[in-house]
């Protein structure tokens, strides 16, 4: 990289630099003696507020104090030869984005020793960088880095260009408004993820059977269903924070054990509401709630609401992540709060989802259709039950709820479900169907046809993105396939000069190892896009099968070097896990950096799912646009390269 932009240099900014002001910068650069070398800037910079709010915008002011007769040039009026002025602002995981620079009009003149029209500023300049904070950060403490490179003339002479910085703190307000606000709309957002889909005819069918028990009160099921899953989120993920650290509600996500659980269960309520056996508690829990709660069933309710919990970790954590990561740190005040809030957003839509069953199951006449009902559920939460298990296959590696396998399952259920609405199967409580309705008709049409639809993955055609999602990933070689992208391909395109390179665990253009990735975007002068990722997230899944495939993505992705980081698998994923979390400060799944081609700038990141292409695909070209910037350090390291290739 340094060589590629070495050449820019010398094609751009030096070809007619004044000979005096070539002698002068030699003989700085390269430790030679001067006169007396002056000092005709003051530079000082700081944030226009000391204390914000996440999501909003900071000023960094910049005000450079010029001796009179000397000028510094313009930030955004550059040409072939002066040293334009370069302000760079960094911080990770505080900075959303950073506007264009403004600055007061410059003045234009001609400089014979450049030969053409120039632009700079004289006497006391202010610049101001607007600064977007990400909306995710929590209260507190917080730092950024900010420099600017210049270089001071006068009518005689250049000096070297000089860098300075600035390390500027700034509180995050502690307003409980927006922070109130930002969980809220987090808890809601989380709702749309794919992890939660298999809960919602979980909770239709238990709540179903509980309506058509006597003397349960319905208000009182659903509050203490939401209640239930509240509570659990709050303690269970401050409590993972503490025995197992920030990426705890990932390591139980994607536990093989939590899997087979949720699995087994999924299959014992499918088995119950077919109508193989009626569901009780064990008699001395039942006995202790028909004491505790006059015959509430509260017990059966809460673990309930403990499932839900279990289920949907896993695509909630970019939001989660963050709190426990403030958590480890020790500050518990605003991670409990975050939770609380957060939890009680995304439980709410399940309150009135476990309400309106209860009351449809005590409409006169409810008996046969709503049977039917449950019965849909069943197969709905069989289906359900295989994701799970695949989830416990990929991490034991039994190979037998592979892709295949757990697709055929699908199509074979989805075609049972088409077959039971047209009444050609009949269940234990199932009434005699003598009349086909036009809903039923149409239903049946619908999952006729997706199993066939879905069939067609069996033989290797693609399948609808969501589908392709909660399905287990594609194993090549005993290896986990990487992302694809279509004819295109993608990834890095290996040349001559880093053919020697050991990129063994290279994998359809992705590369699974950090350290060979930055050697391979060294070589090619190409930023760096890592994906964090993990073998049984959702998330991760629909964004590779939905956005990765995008043509937009497909073509931006193939200027980028691409590294992918299991952080839940594997022989190094602790290591990889605990590079996001003290290096980026989160945990979340999928989460997504773009780095400068070293490894070290962090220009962009992304966390979670979005449905949104043009909000990736403005992501991406942020990176792109953010490396093509050189920092301060670096136009002076390839200055004083070129000065002495000029020198020898």
């Amino acid at each position: 990289m340094k060589q590629k932009i070495l050449n820019k240099i010398s094609r751009n900014r030096f070809k007619s630099l004044r000979p005096i002001t070539v002698l002068v910068m030699i003989l700085l650069l390269t430790n030679g003696t001067f006169a007396q070398s002056p000092k005709p800037v003051k530079v000082e910079i700081r944030l226009s507020e000391d204390r914000v709010t996440a999501g909003d915008q900071l000023i960094l002011i910049t005000t450079v104090t010029l001796d009179e007769g000397w000028h510094i040039y313009a930030i955004n009026e550059k040409i072939d030869g002066p040293i334009a002025t370069v302000i760079d602002v960094a911080g990770s995981g505080i900075i959303r984005s950073v506007g264009k620079t403004r600055e007061p009009t410059p003045i234009k003149k001609y400089d014979s020793g450049f030969q053409k029209d120039t632009y700079f500023h004289e006497g006391i300049v202010v610049f101001e960088t607007p600064i977007e904070l990400d909306p995710l950060i929590i209260p507190g403490s917080n730092t950024l880095n900010a420099s600017i490179l210049y270089q001071a003339c006068n009518a005689s002479l250049c000096l070297p260009p000089k860098s300075e910085t600035a390390k500027l703190d700034f509180e995050i307000s502690t307003g409980f408004g927006s922070f109130f606000l930002l969980s809220i709309s987090m808890g809601l957002l989380a709702l749309l993820t794919p992890c939660v889909f298999p809960m919602i005819p979980i909770t239709i069918s238990y709540f179903t059977k509980q309506g058509e028990i006597e003397g349960r009160n319905p208000v009182k099921q659903a509050s203490v269903y939401s209640a239930g899953i509240i509570a659990t989120y709050t303690v269970l993920g401050l409590l993972l924070a503490v025995t197992l650290g920030a990426s705890g509600a990932n390591q139980l996500a994607a536990s093989p054990w939590v899997n087979l659980f949720i699995g087994g269960l999924f299959i014992y309520f499918a088995l119950s509401l077919f109508g193989m056996y009626e569901i009780e508690l064990p008699s001395a829990l039942r006995q202790f709630t028909l004491k505790q709660e006059g015959r509430g069933g509260y017990v059966g309710t809460l673990f309930m609401a403990l499932t839900f919990t279990l289920t949907s970790f896993t695509c909630t954590v970019q939001f989660v992540g963050l709190l426990l990561v403030r958590a480890v740190q020790g500050d518990w005040f605003w991670p409990a709060l975050g939770m609380l809030i957060f939890s009680a957003a995304f439980a709410l839509p399940f309150f009135f989802l476990a309400l309106f069953p209860q009351y449809l199951a005590r409409m006169p006449k409810s008996g046969g259709w709503l049977n039917s009902v449950k019965v849909v559920m069943g197969f709905l939460e069989l289906a359900a039950a295989f994701k799970f298990l695949s989830n416990t296959d990929l991490v034991w590696q039994w190979n037998i709820f592979t892709r295949p396998v757990v697709l055929t399952v699908w199509v074979v259920i989805v075609f049972l479900t088409g077959l039971y609405i047209l009444g050609k199967i009949r269940l234990p409580h199932d009434t005699p169907l003598e009349t086909i309705g036009v809903p039923r008709l149409i239903l049946s049409i619908i999952l006729l046809t997706f199993s066939i639809y879905m069939a067609r993955g069996i033989i290797g055609q693609p399948i609808h993105g969501l589908i392709d999602s909660y399905l287990p990933p594609r194993i090549q070689g005993g290896m986990v396939a990487a992302p694809t992208f279509g004819a295109r391909g993608g990834g890095p395109v290996l040349n001559e000069s880093i053919s020697e390179l050991d990129v063994s665990s290279a994998h359809n253009g992705w590369i699974r190892d950090y350290n060979e990735g930055v050697k391979v975007a060294e070589e090619l002068g190409k930023p760096i896009f890592l994906n964090f990722t993990g073998i049984t997230c959702t998330n991760c899944r629909w964004m590779e099968t939905n956005m990765f495939t995008e043509p937009e993505v497909v073509e931006l992705f193939d200027n980028f070097v691409l590294i992918e980081l299991f952080t839940d698998m594997g022989p190094r994923s602790k290591e990889w896990q605990k590079m996001e979390e003290q290096r980026f400060g989160t945990v979340a799944l999928p989460y997504y950096v773009i780095l400068s081609s070293d490894g070290q700038e962090e220009i962009a990141s992304f966390a979670g799912m979005t449905p949104n292409i043009q909000q990736f695909v403005r992501f991406l070209n942020l990176g792109l646009s953010g490396s093509a910037e050189l920092s301060s350090l670096e136009e002076i390291e390839l200055i004083r390269e070129r000065l002495k290739i000029w020198w020898m």
